[in-house]
């Protein structure tokens, strides 16, 4: 069975989130736990965190049906080092807020070399990062997002997750999100039904179904290889929707939360009977 859902607004507090969901009738969702374009926030109240509990057990939301995603401000691969270290407090406080949720998951982008270190540097400083979270933390997964490669960013290869699970110390607790439109815009062709086939058995040969924890449906504006992050609605953009019949009839895409990012909320809840509807 497949879990659907989007990234909804946490306006008015995180407890918001699966009441936002539940309206677009997902099974699955997404929330940024604080702002995502700001350093630090302030702590999570107990009213806030019992409630978005209560509202989680009233709507049927499991914790490992939701997907949080950390802040944009954070780079864990950051050639500098009192940089680094800012957002590696800032990622071991957003763990830490999941903690306190009750939530399993962290979404976030690997990181950025910012062309003044190698890839294979950026790529164990970004794993070293990891660590250091989870020593601190219990019960939340690390979850990295592959990237569509815009600019420095790494995880726009398969290699890149491999490499980075590789030199995590804790492997249940590493997991990885892909990204359909990141997916293309990085190269990988899903154009079609045998296309889809040639690259999620690559995944499965280098990084492997044991380490997928969520997904993003997402169109792209850009084309095949342009290493640039547009999404668009479904069906809108250059991807088209057999990418998305392909995921929906595969079973080794089942009980993982699957969150819509696509450009337009209004469709949300369009989008979602979609997508169960190639399900059947």
């Amino acid at each position: 069975m497949k879990r659907i859902g989007a990234h909804v607004s946490t306006a008015g507090g995180v407890e918001n989130a699966p009441l936002n969901a539940a309206k677009i009738g997902a099974s699955a969702f997404a929330l940024f736990t604080k702002n995502q374009r700001q350093w630090t926030a302030k702590p999570l109240t107990t009213e806030s965190i019992d409630a978005f509990k209560q509202n989680c057990a009233d709507h049927d939301f499991a914790p490992e049906t939701i997907l949080p995603h950390d802040s944009y401000l954070i780079n864990l691969g950051h050639p500098e080092i009192e940089k680094l270290e800012k957002s590696r407090a800032a990622f071991l406080d957003e763990m830490q807020r999941c903690e306190q949720l009750g939530l399993q998951l962290l979404n976030f982008h690997p990181g950025s070399h910012l062309k003044q270190v190698s890839e294979s540097e950026c790529l164990s400083t970004i794993a070293e990062s990891i660590n250091l979270a989870l020593d601190q933390t219990q019960g939340v997964t690390a979850v990295i997002e592959n990237t569509a490669g815009q600019g420095s960013n790494l995880g726009f290869r398969f290699e890149h997750l491999a490499e980075i699970i590789d030199q995590v110390e804790d492997k249940g607790r590493i997991g990885v999100c892909i990204d359909t439109c990141h997916s293309f815009a990085a190269g990988y062709d899903l154009r079609t039904a045998a296309t889809c086939k040639t690259v999620f058995s690559e995944f499965e040969d280098i990084v492997g179904f044991e380490y997928l924890r969520g997904m993003h449906l997402n169109d792209s504006k850009k084309g095949l290889g342009s290493r640039v992050d547009r999404h668009h609605s479904l069906g809108k953009g250059e991807l088209g929707l057999e990418v998305f019949r392909y995921i929906m009839k595969d079973v080794r895409f089942d009980s993982i939360p699957m969150v819509l990012e696509t450009i337009d909320m209004t469709l949300w809840a369009e989008e979602i009977q979609m997508l169960r509807d190639m399900e059947n």
